[in-house]
């Protein structure tokens, strides 16, 4: 008999998980790209100089941690032994802390003025690079699975 927790729990097949999770680093990405976009438009004479500066610095970011951050979730979601986890376990509560905490430090760092504007959209640029990169490969590795697993029926 199943605990009304159980009964409550939101459970989606996992294969489903390594697309919420690319929607939720997309969102969180495009969200960072815009904020510092509208921020760059203020600042047009120092456009190019920060783009020049933010793509290699945001690509470095995914290379060095966010490739990490993702192989770690998707083979995390890809060994789960539960048939329908939670829909909210695309991340474990390490990464909701790490996530609930930048977007804390982002918020203060634009509402308190301690760093200009004109240097902040560096910052939230060269943020949502990595993060959109990483929702890109979450989508890439749920086709995968998500063809794979229809051609060999299995549970994924």
């Amino acid at each position: 008999m199943k605990t009304l927790l159980q009964k409550l729990k939101p459970g989606i097949s996992k294969r489903y998980l390594l697309f919420i999770g690319g929607f939720v680093w997309c969102f969180a990405g495009c969200l960072l790209l815009e904020k510092g976009v509208s921020m760059l438009v203020e600042y047009m004479d120092e456009m190019w100089i920060k783009l020049l500066i933010s793509f290699p610095l945001g690509i470095t970011f995914y290379v060095l941690i966010f490739s990490k951050i993702f192989k770690k979730h998707s083979e995390r979601i890809s060994t789960m032994t539960e048939e329908k986890p939670c829909i909210f376990s695309f991340f474990n509560w390490k990464s909701y802390v790490m996530m609930g905490s930048m977007i804390g430090l982002g918020v203060f760092l634009r509402t308190s003025e301690i760093i200009s504007i004109r240097y902040l959209s560096l910052l939230y640029i060269t943020m949502g690079i990595p993060l959109s990169i990483s929702a890109i490969m979450f989508f890439m590795e749920g086709l995968k699975n998500f063809n794979s697993s229809s051609q060999n029926k299995s549970n994924f």
